[in-house]
């Protein structure tokens, strides 16, 4: 069994806000509102500064909770909003990643943090049969190759799409010969 496939322990104490063991890769979103509310944990009465997002999911199928916003957080928002209002944070864009060195009183411990989204996009563009003239050149340099090595270089595509452009390629050789 996988990493991927464990369940791990943080998981099973259900919390309503975004923590650590919920980010497994950097995660762009983009803020919808921040509001300053009662813990909705009910584990303490203190008035938290809470953002929501605009993106409904964190992953397909796994809703993308709430993110509590320290002081840290908070100045990283202040600075990519370019205001220390909270009402003018709303549609600002960050990046949330988990950062392994937070200090939480006398504790090093894993925290969230934000910082500005990089312009350019993160990895290789999905290969997808909707963009017919890059499905057609992986479809050719697999019957010219027998693989997709070289067209993995510059797109990502998934196994579902690798099984298609196979198809595809095979299909493409039996009406040749016919």
């Amino acid at each position: 069994m996988t990493d991927e496939n464990k369940t791990h322990f943080r998981k099973a104490f259900k919390s309503c806000y975004l923590a650590a063991v919920d980010i497994t890769e950097e995660l762009e979103v983009t803020i919808h509102r921040v509001v300053q509310e009662r813990d909705a944990s009910k584990k303490t009465s203190d008035q938290l500064l809470v953002a929501y997002f605009k993106e409904p999911e964190i992953r397909k199928g796994e809703k993308l909770k709430p993110m509590v916003i320290n002081a840290t957080n908070a100045k990283m928002i202040n600075s990519l909003a370019g205001s220390p209002f909270i009402e003018d944070w709303v549609g600002v864009s960050v990046l949330i990643y988990v950062d392994e060195n937070v200090r939480f009183g006398c504790e090093t411990v894993e925290g969230l943090r934000l910082r500005k989204p990089s312009a350019k996009p993160k990895g290789k563009p999905f290969l997808t049969p909707e963009n017919e003239k890059m499905w057609a050149n992986a479809i050719a340099a697999y019957k010219r190759d027998g693989n997709l090595d070289k067209v993995l270089e510059r797109v990502q595509i998934s196994d579902e799409h690798v099984a298609l452009i196979q198809s595809q390629a095979a299909q493409g050789d039996e009406n040749a010969v016919a």
